[in-house]
């Protein structure tokens, strides 16, 4: 036991980040400015060019502008999986439509193609695959069913930095839109903050407008004018959903070491799946096709009936040591707004309530040490009897 306490997950931010802050509130530009509009370019060009990308200060921000832009009205049904976070069901209620619940597949944890079409009904509109804890979803599945009928796709990408689907980034895979989150424990972050991505020229421009009051033109463009600019229309009864260029400030420099970042990750995944592949857990999975990247925003295990403890007790013996786990997720259907609201009880969702009751996610994040990581194995391996 030591005094000091290894959190779940703690933000990696460098001078760099700190610098382009100052630099920011030096400029006089602390709202959506000059560093926004760097980011956005910064990031469209990362995912490889061919697409846009809108910084907006959330990723629920980004999902709720999402489904405005391809048309979710009051009445539409979206499919989404029941094993995410409440922004993904949330945001579809904004629009006064409804969210269809559906199970996940056991391995992997991501929405299951076949539950997808056998949830389709007449006011289906549209699906949000997650990319559960950074693995892709089996986007070549849920697209060929959003074809046949007819129905958008935005990927809820919030854990998705950088991962790929059979070689191609998420962001790039030809859905209608794809959201990241830059929430303070994400593979990147901006203290809080999004990306909507699309390739579609219309969503853009829609989301744009959107974005920030349905004001008809870009508001930072109007503030740069050489010349008198006041003038500007109100078209749409629009969010205030922009992202400021302080938070973008911290996002131009977390992106250009994100791939330092993912190949952290990635060893810590490597190490935790070789020194504890003899326990009673189930590990995470990984990508299906060669070569493809899983983000490792998240390590899930799951304790197996033979490990000799409950996951609550588990979670408490290690914060005993000092060390903070947490649990992804506690499933849509057992929230009581969700759970009451549409009638949802636990033996709809087999494979998400098995997967609930029995998960755990470790720490794992780049600021953590080897040190760190020995001792979050040590504990594991000491509580499961090892």
């Amino acid at each position: 036991m030591t005094d000091k306490f290894l959190p779940f997950a703690l933000p990696d931010i460098g001078e760099e980040e700190i610098h382009e802050v100052v630099d920011a509130l030096r400029s006089g530009w602390v709202t959506t400015g000059p560093k926004t509009k760097q980011f956005e370019a910064d990031f469209a060009e990362f995912l490889g060019g061919g697409v846009e990308a809108i910084a907006v200060n959330s990723a629920t921000a980004g999902l709720h502008l999402a489904l405005e832009a391809v048309g979710i009205k009051a009445g539409d049904e979206v499919i989404v999986p029941t094993y995410t976070f409440t922004s993904t069901a949330e945001v579809v209620r904004y629009l006064g439509a409804d969210p269809v619940f559906v199970d996940v597949d056991p391995v992997t944890f991501n929405i299951d193609p076949a539950a997808i079409r056998a949830a389709i009904t007449p006011k289906t509109r549209a699906i949000m695959p997650v990319h559960f804890a950074g693995l892709a979803c089996d986007m070549d599945a849920i697209l060929a069913v959003a074809r046949e009928h007819d129905l958008r796709v935005i990927e809820d990408a919030a854990h998705a930095l950088p991962t790929t689907y059979k070689g191609t980034t998420i962001g790039k895979l030809g859905s209608d839109v794809t959201v990241f989150s830059f929430y303070a424990n994400k593979t990147m972050t901006t203290g809080e903050g999004g990306m909507v991505v699309s390739a579609n020229p219309d969503i853009i421009k829609r989301c744009k407008v959107m974005r920030l009051h349905g004001i008809s033109r870009d508001a930072f463009d109007r503030y740069v004018s050489k010349t008198p600019a006041w003038f500007y229309e109100v078209i749409e009864p629009g969010f205030k959903y922009n992202m400021p260029d302080i938070a973008a400030a911290m996002g131009i420099h977390q992106l250009k070491k994100i791939r330092r970042f993912h190949e952290q990750r990635e060893a810590m995944a490597k190490r935790y799946d070789a020194e504890l592949a003899d326990l009673p857990l189930i590990l995470p999975a990984r990508p299906t096709h060669a070569g493809d990247l899983h983000a490792w925003h998240l390590y899930p295990v799951r304790l197996k009936p033979e490990a000799g403890i409950g996951r609550n007790e588990f979670i408490q013996a290690m914060a005993d040591k000092g060390i903070g786990c947490s649990v992804h997720f506690i499933p849509l259907h057992l929230h009581p707004v969700w759970r009451d609201g549409y009638q949802l009880k636990p033996e709809q969702f087999p494979v998400a309530q098995a997967a609930f009751e029995a998960e755990v996610t470790i720490p794992l994040y780049t600021k953590m040490s080897d040190a760190d990581q020995t001792r979050v194995i040590a504990a594991i391996r000491e509580i499961l009897g090892a």
